[in-house]
């Protein structure tokens, strides 16, 4: 585990505080080890559940408490613990998290508790294009700020143990939805603005836990299990002909053929910095598998994107940024309260739809002068 993330993560969160978007892959086939290699043991990370349950944090940074990462832990604690040593006692720093899976194509918030009000099923995470540099926005998705290592992680362990599992006769604890876990941070330039007020680089890191390929007669799925693996295994194809298209230059990327490609267009052929991690097995009864792993690796290590940081803004910017995102989070609240709109404001609702029109003309025109 320390391995893989000193050669292989440490210098994209290195990136990351330079201001990139950097994304990292755990692909592989089901029972090979990628939810370890993101997670790693969480009974063994913090000694109990409970520590984002909003307390106020007694110090700053992942000092306060001299927590230090077990020998076990995967690439999201470790990658936590690292960001929080980094940043130290900044106070313009800020660290916000968010944790969604992507089940039976339907986005769900693992940080929100679904039982506890009674909806197991929901309720999901609305996708829309912004229109802007196929920019994503996530409707009804928690994006909660985290002050120290100990409440980071608290709410990763919180919401893996919503994620949907189930037994096959490949793994006992199969994973059976794409879980995405997302790290926006906020570190302070060295240098001034103009007008004499510190100025902010925008970074932000997706750690995505894929969901195994698997052999639908061999692993035993029957009934919903089976229709689990059928839905897993096409976003994981179309994943796959997204990388094999642009490997291969083609002038049509098929994104939206699924909601994972959809999401993470930017990460497979825009201006992130990528890493896909291939999780093999060792058998011989899969070496069918492990050759596609490999091959599927092999692809996706010849796209080439093209990373570019983030624009650096001030103090000024973010305050204009959250101030306009509390009124249009009150907005919302009272279209849902007085029962005038749906899951947003009619106001929401009009700018997303004429940002979609707009996007969906200059995709036309586009194809036209092609």
């Amino acid at each position: 585990q320390k391995e893989i993330y000193d050669d292989v993560v440490q210098p994209i969160l290195d990136e990351v505080l330079q201001g990139y978007n950097c994304t990292i892959f755990a692909y592989g086939q089901t029972g090979t080890g990628k939810t370890y290699t993101m997670e790693g043991d969480l009974d063994k990370i913090l000694g109990s559940p409970g520590h984002s349950n909003g307390s106020k944090p007694t110090g700053s940074g992942s000092l306060a408490s001299g927590f230090r990462i077990p020998t076990n832990a995967g690439i999201i604690p470790r990658t936590l613990h690292q960001l929080f040593r980094s940043i130290g006692d900044d106070p313009a720093s800020m660290v916000t998290v968010s944790y969604m899976e992507l089940y039976n194509e339907e986005f769900r918030d693992l940080f929100v508790d679904t039982n506890a009000r009674g909806e197991p099923n929901g309720p999901h995470i609305q996708v829309f294009d912004t229109g802007t540099k196929g920019n994503i926005q996530f409707q009804g998705l928690e994006e909660k700020r985290v002050q120290t290592v100990e409440q980071a992680i608290g709410l990763m362990r919180e919401g893996s143990n919503r994620r949907r599992v189930a037994a096959t006769r490949c793994n006992d604890t199969s994973s059976r939805s794409h879980a995405i876990f997302t790290i926006n941070v906020l570190v302070r330039e060295s240098s001034l603005s103009s007008d004499g007020d510190y100025v902010l680089k925008r970074g932000k890191l997706n750690l995505v836990d894929l969901a195994g390929s698997e052999n639908i007669g061999r692993s035993g799925a029957e009934n919903m299990r089976a229709r689990e693996a059928g839905q897993i295994n096409q976003s994981l194809l179309t994943l796959g002909r997204v990388i094999t298209c642009l490997v291969e230059k083609h002038q049509h990327i098929p994104y939206r053929d699924s909601k994972l490609t959809r999401v993470l267009k930017d990460s497979l052929g825009g201006k992130t910095r990528t890493c896909l991690i291939a999780t093999v097995s060792p058998s011989k009864a899969s070496i069918e598998e492990t050759v596609k792993t490999l091959d599927y690796a092999g692809k996706a290590k010849s796209i080439k994107n093209k990373p570019a940081a983030n624009r650096t803004v001030s103090k000024a910017d973010i305050i204009i940024e959250l101030t306009e995102t509390i009124g249009r989070l009150e907005s919302d609240l009272s279209a849902a309260r007085d029962k005038t709109g749906f899951y947003i404001s009619k106001e929401t609702h009009d700018k997303l739809m004429e940002d979609s029109k707009s996007s969906k003309l200059r995709t036309e025109s586009w194809q036209n002068e092609r």
